[in-house]
């Protein structure tokens, strides 16, 4: 039997199989709004911890986690750095984000911002910001896929094929039964692809080196730039420390971890899921060894796309069976596909509820939200999927571009949660000039120091909330929010 058949036929199973748990989750909630959003707000430990654990294990981290190691060196650690961060804002903020929402009625950041500051017009702010930076991460998760499928079965499915089939298995079991089966079908992607993590990174540092241990040390023999700072590419401490900052802030303000606070049936499941949560951190390290053991395997004949190093290093140099490939194939679509999920179910019920609901959907009867919700899971999908053909050049720039977006809500967040003092004006003025400032130096101008543009966007947006707080005194407080 052909390689690639048995590759093709190993993966469209595991396919079909993602897709009949996903559909056979819908149950009689999800006609309502609250439980196709938020799962009846009565979501679990372990399903929550493997919801908020797919954030992490998304094809960012079989693609570009791997690429950034082979392509740096030692600088691949910040993503472990800022996850060991990202658990202190669960920690602190999950539980009173999830009574707020009980209380009130929230679905979504911009439902809080909205009612906490009473006005309509920032809530829609924190929806469009959400939805301009959640549609480039949902791209890296449908180009990952693509890239996938392509790699893994010598181009007999095409990267344009690849990148549809996980879109149109994602977007169909999001449309049907969403929140309750992304919890059902990332519980078990989560299991699959951190079981392929593991016998990946371990068997390919065994095979070519002898070991992990053996394998460091022919790096720190053989090209030692690779386990110090800057490492291989000159990346200064500047970028490293701002890039964990940025990461790590930016990590709670996403959309769609917010949101699945309110799934929570209580405070302290919150809790117990950031104590475990720097677990998946750990699941990360064998995939940095996979880029580790590129760096000598490849030096005299440098990759062209740095992303691809995982896919070449199972297929063209550790000489594994075309089952064991299949499997591998599976294991990084699942991630690929449970934070696609995550993101396209997100960006549909922020862009609805935050942006299109306070327009024109005023009026709109709960099972009309439901439905246009629905629907736009498949438009936005379908809008990341013509963005992914464009076939990003780095999985892992694209996604540091987007957290530098949307760590600009943090003060506005942060101010309706524990500071009440800060005024909606000020919150709304440091997040424009924020996000502003962060597009001109992302797309226009060069970020001083080298430092992640994030940062400086940041550190405006705080001065400009200071300054407005300083220079404005208030008429009247900002009123109590009324239960919605």
């Amino acid at each position: 039997m052909n390689d690639s058949i048995i590759v093709v036929g190993i993966t469209l199973t595991y396919l079909a199989l993602i897709l009949w748990v996903g559909l056979r989750a819908r149950g009689q909630e999800n006609s309502s709004l609250e439980g196709y959003v938020a799962g009846g707000r009565h979501v679990g430990v372990v399903i929550l911890f493997f919801i908020l654990g797919a954030e992490i294990f998304s094809a960012f981290a079989f693609l570009g986690a791997p690429g950034w190691s082979y392509q740096h060196g030692a600088p691949a650690f910040y993503i472990l750095a800022y996850l060991s961060l990202v658990p202190i804002t669960i920690w602190a903020m999950g539980p009173r984000v999830a009574k707020l929402g009980r209380e009130r009625g929230y679905l979504t950041q911009g439902d809080m911002i909205a009612d906490y500051y009473q006005s309509k017009s920032l809530g829609m702010l924190a929806g469009v910001i959400g939805v301009l930076a959640l549609v480039p991460y949902l791209t890296i998760q449908i180009a990952g896929a693509g890239l996938l499928f392509q790699a893994a079965t010598d181009g007999v499915i095409p990267f344009w094929l690849g990148a549809l089939l996980a879109f149109l298995v994602v977007a169909a079991y999001v449309f049907c039964s969403g929140l309750n089966g992304i919890g059902w079908t990332n519980l078990i992607q989560g299991i699959m692809m951190i079981a392929i993590a593991w016998f990946l990174g371990l068997s390919i540092s065994e095979r070519l080196y002898g070991g992990v241990g053996d394998m460091f040390s022919q790096i720190q023999l053989t090209m030692p730039e690779y386990l110090t700072m800057p490492g291989a590419t000159g990346m200064n401490w500047g970028y490293f420390s701002t890039a964990v900052l940025v990461s790590a802030f930016g990590g709670a303000m996403w959309p769609h971890l917010f949101m699945k606070f309110y799934s929570a049936d209580s405070g302290k499941t919150l809790r117990k899921v950031s104590v475990f949560y720097p677990l998946y951190a750990y699941l990360l390290v064998p995939l940095l060894f996979i880029g580790f053991a590129g760096i000598i395997v490849f030096a005299d004949t440098p990759l062209e796309r740095s992303d691809t190093v995982l896919l070449r290093m199972v297929m063209d140099v550790a000489n594994f069976s075309p089952w064991v490939i299949g499997l591998m194939l599976s294991g990084a679509l699942a991630a690929a596909m449970s934070t696609g999920a995550n993101l396209a179910h997100t960006a549909a019920v922020v862009l609805v509820r935050d942006v299109v609901g306070p327009t024109m959907m005023k009026d709109a009867s709960e099972k009309a939200v439901v439905s246009a919700t629905r629907w736009s899971v498949l438009g936005l999908s379908l809008i990341a999927y013509l963005f992914a053909l464009a076939n990003p050049s780095s999985l892992v720039l694209l996604l540091l571009g987007a957290y530098g977006l949307i760590v600009q809500l943090f003060p506005m967040v942060i101010g309706a949660l524990f500071m009440p003092q800060l005024r909606r004006a000020s919150v709304m003025a440091g997040a424009l000039f924020g996000s502003v400032a962060y597009l001109l130096m992302e797309f226009a101008w060069s970020s001083p120091f080298g430092w992640h543009a994030g940062v400086w966007a940041m550190l405006l947006n705080v001065a400009v909330v200071v300054v407005w707080q300083w220079l404005t005194k208030p008429t009247v407080t900002n009123p109590t929010p009324s239960h919605t």
